[in-house]
């Protein structure tokens, strides 16, 4: 299903698949109206944003898939620590049920509280806490009187939670797709929302001059269950990928000098079975994406690896961003 979409919203001729996009227009038309009614509402005072008591960083974007966000938010998550802030996380936690909100715990796994959000707090042991009303998860998160900014994974169209700064990820090599609405298009909102962010963060690919240029830079693959091993740069493996962008993985692998045999692509948050990826591999050694990994630890097999990558943005972004909480700091110290 994915890959039709993506042929659906990104591919470049008019014909066939583009023309089943025209015919989904009216339902676009639809989704804008009702989007916009609620965008509207917060724009003309019917309904209000509700304050939280520390700067609130929202990394979102404006179109359906992966884009680099995570990376973003864990880039984010570090910069802010080196400067002496004590960052805190909130989301949607994708594909897990639950009432009200809930804190993600390190011993917590991706089917308790989704596979970004055990990602994140994996790597960086950051307080986390997801729910789909980010206002509640935003004043949980705040009830320990620890954090002093918050980070948004994703929530840029939940307009109810205030946000002092928007960051917009943008996947460089597909961008806004074929321009339309979902759902004959990947667009959330429309490219006009661009113009009224912070900041436009492009991951890969030429940044324009209002963007800066994200770059994803992988490290050494690690292996899932003896995490000291050395990847040998076996030529017998098979590729794996449950991303927004699984191209953008196995391109990555190439660009290593890892060809893998055989390359597959799932559906993006999919849920693995040790099934799944045996039928697969064949006996061979496995290469994943970090957001695979953390599904596949409970039943992980010793040749299965993962590539972590680390976000990285011109020193130009990190003074823009860290002035503006400065200012946002100052003005709350003078009851601005």
């Amino acid at each position: 299903m994915q890959a039709f979409v993506n042929r659906l919203w990104y591919g470049r001729q008019l014909g066939g698949y583009g023309l089943l996009a025209i015919l989904l227009l009216p339902l676009s038309a639809l989704f804008y109206l009702l989007s916009s009614v609620r965008r509207w509402r917060f724009k003309w005072g019917i309904k209000q944003a509700c304050p939280i008591d520390v700067p609130v960083i929202v990394v979102g974007n404006i179109t359906v898939g992966g884009s680099g966000k995570t990376p973003t938010v864990i880039y984010l998550i570090e910069l802010l620590r080196r400067q002496g802030y004590t960052p805190g996380v909130i989301s949607r936690g994708y594909g897990v049920k639950f009432e009200g909100t809930k804190w993600v715990l390190p011993e917590l796994g991706a089917k308790q509280v989704g596979d970004e959000p055990a990602m994140i707090v994996g790597r960086t042991q950051v307080p986390m806490v997801i729910g789909k009303d980010r206002v509640a998860a935003a004043n949980a998160l705040l009830s320990d009187n620890k954090v002093d900014v918050i980070i948004s994974d994703d929530g840029l169209q939940h307009y109810s939670l205030h946000r002092d700064i928007e960051l917009l990820v943008l996947d460089g090599e597909r961008r806004l797709g074929n321009g339309f609405l979902l759902p004959a298009g990947p667009l959330r909102e429309g490219a006009w929302r661009q113009q009224s962010v912070d900041h436009v963060i492009v991951n890969g690919q030429t940044a324009n001059d209002n963007e800066y240029a994200m770059q994803l830079i992988p490290g050494e693959l690690v292996s899932l269950t003896a995490p000291s091993a050395v990847f040998e740069g076996y030529s017998d493996s098979v590729a794996i990928a449950g991303i927004g962008n699984p191209a953008r993985f196995f391109n990555t692998l190439n660009e290593m000098g890892i060809s893998p045999l055989i390359t597959h692509a799932f559906e993006d948050h999919h849920d693995y079975s040790a099934a799944d990826i045996l039928a697969i591999a064949n006996g061979h050694h496995v290469l994943m994406t970090e957001k695979d990994a953390v599904k596949c630890r409970e039943f992980a097999k010793e040749n299965w690896w993962y590539l972590p990558v680390d976000a990285k943005l011109p020193a130009k972004f990190e003074q823009q961003l860290l002035a503006q909480l400065t200012a946002l700091k100052q003005g709350n110290t003078n009851g601005v």
